[in-house]
């Protein structure tokens, strides 16, 4: 019998809503193996054409296990685990309703390892590019801990937050994207179908052509010829010349320094890069990880190298017994505020805290940068497609006007 997949929203012995997909035989079913987990149902129905979507998979983009469902996989294992199942069995659990194939399978193969006595970070390791360090390190300090189910929900939460992060990030990078392309599909299509048109039209009629009216036409000549493929491949050329640059350390470096220079979209970078730092070195040291290890993995997580070569540093210093306030204040990347408050949090002797702090603060502001950005960019966007199309609509009918003059001087002499 084939299974269905069924969309449920539940709540935790804490009362915290979730939601998520199970595969079952029927609803029953699904509805009791929730009850197994320790989850209180409030509403399960199947989705129509899961199994349609389900067989379309394709290479290298099917096969990634997204941010999101490692997070909520994260939870619902720390929900079980809280609940007296032993790890084996919620594994197990966990395996036969995650929707992600390749997440299903990562489950699967670390069930096996755990129930041959292999530690569940041990097992996490070998799955490297499904689960990244953060995750491991964070396991295996809950592990020694004695305090897994904690952890897993603490590492749930500074998932969804990344998951989020990137989300806004996103959206704020595809307004202006979605526009721009608008702007060149319809500049090329006016320049490939329509301004031939009028080409032939002028040269019948012959004289000279006013200057903008030349230029649109060369451009459109280009366009419409074979020199454009010379120009796509001269671009396509380029950015991967670009990527293989930025794959070296000293170009990844100067571009991650680039990307934090432009008055725009510069500062949202930074802004975006200081809030995963501290966030994810707040999760770190809240487990239980070392300090030294915990630089080392946020330094991997930053997602900017210059953000990164900081905190190395701060390894460094830290290493040889100064303060990390200290190290990271010779670093022009990391703000005053983020060093005084680093600083505060070290002297009473609660830096986590304090980390947490510093991420909700320059999560508000990526939020309000945001806004801003869009709020002018919007108006931005419209003038520079209005200006496009309006040059080359205006160029076109500047030699209408000779035209005009020369019926009425021709008028005028008949």
């Amino acid at each position: 019998m084939a299974t269905t997949t069924f969309d449920y929203k539940v709540r935790d012995r804490e009362g915290k809503l979730i939601s998520g997909q199970l595969e079952g035989d029927n609803l029953p079913l699904v509805a009791a193996r929730l009850r197994e987990m320790g989850f209180a149902p409030i509403e399960i129905k199947p989705i129509v054409g899961v199994n349609l979507r389900r067989e379309i998979s394709i290479p290298g983009l099917s096969d990634r296990v997204k941010l999101k469902d490692i997070a909520l996989m994260s939870r619902q294992l720390a929900t079980m685990v809280a609940s007296g199942l032993t790890l084996v069995r919620s594994l197990g659990v966990l395996a036969d309703q995650i929707e992600s194939k390749p997440l299903r399978e990562a489950m699967l193969k670390v069930r096996a390892d755990v129930e041959q006595g292999t530690l569940l970070s041990a097992s996490l390791e070998k799955l490297p590019k499904v689960f990244p360090p953060l995750y491991i390190a964070m396991v295996k300090a809950g592990e020694v801990g004695g305090s897994l189910d904690a952890v897993l929900l603490k590492l749930s939460t500074t998932l969804e937050k990344q998951v989020e992060l990137r989300a806004k990030v996103r959206s704020a990078m595809s307004y202006p994207a979605i526009v721009l392309t608008l702007v060149v599909i319809i500049v090329s299509c006016l320049m490939i179908f329509v301004v031939p048109i009028f080409k032939h039209l002028f040269q019948s009629l012959g004289g000279q052509l006013p200057l903008p009216t030349r230029i649109v036409i060369e451009i459109s000549n280009i366009l419409a010829s074979f020199y454009l493929l010379a120009v796509i491949g001269a671009v396509i050329a380029g950015v991967l010349v670009l990527r293989r640059f930025i794959a070296t350390p000293a170009g990844r470096e100067k571009w991650d320094a680039l990307k934090l220079r432009p008055p725009i979209f510069g500062p949202l970078i930074h802004k975006v890069a200081l809030a995963r730092f501290s966030a994810t070195l707040a999760s770190l040291l809240s487990a239980g990880v070392p300090i030294i290890e915990a630089l080392d993995i946020v330094a991997a997580n930053t997602g900017n190298q210059i953000v990164a070569n900081a905190l190395h540093g701060a390894k460094d210093g830290v290493r040889q017994g100064q303060a990390l306030s200290a190290t990271l204040a010779q670093y022009s990347v990391m703000p005053t505020m983020v060093t005084q408050m680093i600083e505060t949090g070290e002297e009473s002797g609660a830096l986590d805290s304090m980390l947490d702090k510093i991420a909700t603060f320059y999560d508000n502001e990526v939020d309000a940068t945001i806004a801003s950005l869009t709020s002018v960019l919007e108006p931005l966007l419209i003038v520079v497609m209005g200006v496009c199309i309006g040059a080359i609509v205006i160029s076109m009918y500047l030699p209408m006007f000779d035209i005009y003059k020369l019926i009425q001087k021709s008028g005028s002499n008949g």
